[in-house]
């Protein structure tokens, strides 16, 4: 069950971000590019929990995981602050 539910959350952030990125593409609204952006760090991230957790349990890539996020985390929060109208 632990792999279909990692799966479903990979699925639903590119799911977002492509989403996202398609409508910035249409209107061409800054804050559109950066959360589509972070769905797209969130999507590796999440990609990154299920190589770490299911396919190599053996191996930690914690750092990768909180470093992808992070990244989303600060684009959105950069599009935020900075290019709000």
């Amino acid at each position: 069950m632990r792999p279909a539910v990692y799966i479903l959350g990979t699925l639903t952030c590119l799911c977002c971000a492509i989403l996202l990125i398609r409508a910035y593409y249409r209107v061409r609204k800054a804050l559109l590019l950066w959360s589509g952006l972070c769905f797209a760090c969130l999507t590796i991230s999440n990609l990154i929990v299920f190589i770490d957790l299911i396919v190599y349990p053996d191996l930690s890539l914690y750092r990768f995981r909180l470093v992808t996020a992070t990244i989303g985390m600060l684009l959105l929060l950069y599009g935020l602050i900075w290019e709000s109208e």
